[in-house]
């Protein structure tokens, strides 16, 4: 059997964004390896048939000495199992990682999910991670994003070679799983629902103050939260999102495994992020037949076909966010569905799991030819 070793910094994030994936190499009879630190999610990625490994990633640090741990923990690992291919995501393991395939002699894929916190700010940490990407991507066979402004990004700041790029349509979606069903509502209120890490990046504070603009206009709304609290350096306190909750601006539910019955409750889905890879939330509430308020940034004007499944509003903008809101509120029911059945129809068109995995499955033969 070929070894195929996949490389994350979150076990969550594995079976979050990648279990097709995952069942799908199985199925097509490849050993399947995975690398990621442990939490909740790692069994389930043992019980699709994936052989887990633990490893320690500091995903918010910078300390070198930790960085350079990672590079032989991560040599050892490939040294031992000499898989036939290894594809590393996120930021750490893309560096790290080929550095470590590089000592290793394996071939591997690096795949950009997104540019990230460390990335897109501009400050000496920022500074050294670009310069270790630029050498670290010279490594891998194959360099893929998943949208475009990315690629652009890394292609004006000289960080890659255009031969290695590849683009790809985000994660992909599974359509059997994400769809639209008869909703079981909790309140005859209109909901509105925001499902993202609690950071500022994502756009809380600009929800949060639409919201106070809508609720001095309309009272049979309510606006739903779902997400965890992080330690990113933007995330926003515990007691802040108690304080909302306590002013009744939303309902909030915490981190939930199953997000399907809170997107097929809800009338719309917002997410009015800075910056996105290609937003899973957004696609999965799309897939379910529901329409989106997003901000017209790279990685959620992707899902939006504005005024046709959805509505694009500025970024920081709670103001243009509350009126898009509005929009959507004084439309009919018919004109919510239809918003929603023509995502629907974006989804498997653009974003269906199986086009994204094929792509995977095509690429694998090609390389291990």
């Amino acid at each position: 059997m070929k070894k195929i070793l996949l490389v994350s910094n979150a076990s969550w994030s594995m079976v979050k964004f990648r279990y097709g994936l995952m069942k799908s190499l199985v199925e097509n009879n490849y050993k399947v390896y995975v690398v990621s630190p442990i939490d909740e999610y790692s069994k389930e990625i043992e019980e699709i048939g994936c052989e887990y490994i633990d490893i320690k990633i500091d995903n918010n640090g910078s300390n070198p000495f930790n960085d350079l741990k990672l590079v032989y923990d991560l040599y050892e690992i490939y040294k031992k199992i000499k898989p036939n291919l290894i594809i590393h995501y996120t930021i750490k393991p893309n560096i790290y990682g080929s550095f470590a395939t590089m000592l290793s002699g394996c071939k591997s894929i690096s795949i950009i999910p997104g540019l990230g916190y460390t990335f897109i700010n501009e400050n000496f940490t920022s500074k050294i991670a670009k310069v270790l990407y630029k050498i670290a991507l010279k490594i891998p066979e194959q360099v893929w994003f998943i949208n475009k402004d990315d690629i652009d990004e890394f292609i004006n700041r000289k960080l890659i070679d255009k031969s290695k790029i590849e683009l790809i349509n985000g994660e992909g979606v599974n359509i059997d799983k994400f769809k639209s069903f008869n909703a079981n509502k909790q309140t005859d209120k209109l909901v509105f629902l925001m499902i993202a890490r609690v950071l500022k990046d994502k756009g809380i504070y600009e929800y949060i103050e639409a919201i106070k603009i809508v609720k001095l206009k309309y009272s049979n709304i309510e606006f739903w939260l779902m997400g965890q609290a992080s330690n990113n350096p933007t995330a926003v306190r515990e007691d802040e999102i108690n304080s909302w909750v306590n002013l009744k601006y939303i309902n909030y539910f915490g981190s939930v495994a199953n997000v399907v019955d809170y997107i097929n409750k809800s009338d719309c889905v917002v997410l009015p992020s800075y910056r996105e890879g290609l937003s899973m939330s957004l696609m999965e509430s799309a897939s379910m037949s529901k329409p989106i308020i997003t901000s017209n940034i790279t990685g959620c004007k992707e899902v939006v076909d504005d005024r046709v499944n959805g509505y694009l509003c500025e970024v920081k903008n709670a103001i243009d966010l509350a009126s898009k809101i509005e929009m959507m509120i004084n439309l009919s029911q018919d004109e919510r569905l239809a918003m929603g059945r023509a995502g629907r129809e974006k989804i498997i068109r653009e974003f269906d799991e199986r086009i994204v995995i094929e792509k995977y499955l095509k690429t694998i033969k090609e390389i291990l030819k």
